[in-house]
């Protein structure tokens, strides 16, 4: 049974990156007026009708066992509030938490047929109710709409620099997706589940076949490690315009996580609470955030350093060859 985390504040699982992403989004010039135009344009009812109009509303005589475990993950990560959930008849495995005022989840009925069992599911709804306790839904809710619509077709962005704030919406997005990973795990409290959450959407059920976990965590490390400058320049491109990170990242970093010993504490009831924030200055946030991306980047200034010195000395043994 998972042990009940009394009113744990989300900064508890908050990624370093998360909230100096969000403050970097918010300072584009532009930012507030778009949030607040979309927002004013749809309302909270325009929201539910937009997300809702094709699903099925949990409760205890709708999917009464899905229910019950949303009541076990509420309790879990103490939040006195229930905010709705919706499970919706559609074939991609995805979940979302959205809204405005009045946040709810939804649960692609995808998703339920993949991950069967009770705490793969736990870990999902934790993870959205993660989204929700971090305040995340009215920007996820903003990122989606864009997404989805298209900035070009709203005639309220005419003006806004559309590929930085879209590349700056996206970064945001998926480090936040980071955050409620460990909120997800902090839901379950079983590492294996949460880690085969990810293996299960990157690859899909087993069906009559047979899949390992440990096979895929060495994928994710492989992946981390691959190639060269140019290998992680392609990565660069091929994730700069995702709003999910990739699986096998995900699965790395919140192996990453558990390994610092931060799970572990928070389990054992070292945490912040709700109420003892206080005021953190910004340059707190950047210089945790700081910390975060350089270690990322470091192995990878090393490669591009290596890859120019290899060059350099392949031209100049060339020169000296043609001079001979």
């Amino acid at each position: 049974m998972a042990t009940t985390l009394t009113q744990i504040s989300s900064r508890a699982w908050e990624h370093p990156a998360d909230r100096a992403a969000l403050n970097t989004l918010r300072a584009i010039p532009g930012f507030d007026e778009v949030v607040r135009k979309i927002a004013g344009l749809l309302g909270e009812r325009g929201v539910r009708q937009l997300f809702l109009a094709n699903a099925v509303k949990v409760g205890p005589q709708q999917r009464p066992k899905l229910d019950a475990l949303y009541t076990d993950v509420l309790a879990t990560l103490d939040w006195p509030e229930r905010p709705e959930l919706y499970v919706s008849q559609t074939p991609f495995v995805n979940a979302m938490a959205v809204g405005f005022d009045k946040p709810f989840i939804v649960l692609n009925s995808a998703t339920i047929g993949l991950l069967n069992s009770e705490e793969e599911r736990r870990f999902i709804l934790a993870h959205e109710l993660g989204h929700i306790m971090s305040g995340h839904t009215t920007y996820t809710t903003i990122a989606i709409i864009i997404l989805t619509v298209g900035l070009r077709n709203l005639p309220f962005m005419a003006g806004v620099a559309i590929l930085p704030f879209q590349l700056a919406l996206l970064e945001w997005y998926r480090k936040a997706e980071l955050s409620c990973d460990r909120a997800g795990l902090l839901g379950t409290q079983d590492v294996f589940a949460s880690m085969r959450t990810f293996l299960k959407m990157a690859g899909g059920g087993a069906g009559d076949d047979t899949v390992d976990l440990d096979a895929f965590m060495a994928q994710a490390a492989e992946y981390e490690e691959m190639g060269g400058a140019w290998d992680t320049v392609i990565k660069l491109l091929n994730t700069a315009l995702r709003d999910h990170p990739f699986n096998t990242v995900r699965a790395a970093e919140l192996q990453r996580w558990v390994r610092s010993g931060e799970y572990d504490s928070i389990v054992a009831g070292n945490y912040m609470r709700r109420g003892g924030e206080g005021d953190r200055p910004l340059s707190d946030d950047y210089a945790e955030a700081g910390t975060y991306y350089r270690d990322q980047t470091t192995q990878v200034v090393s490669q591009i350093s290596d890859a120019l010195g290899r060059a350099r000395d392949a031209f100049t043994q060339a020169f000296r060859d043609n001079t001979k």
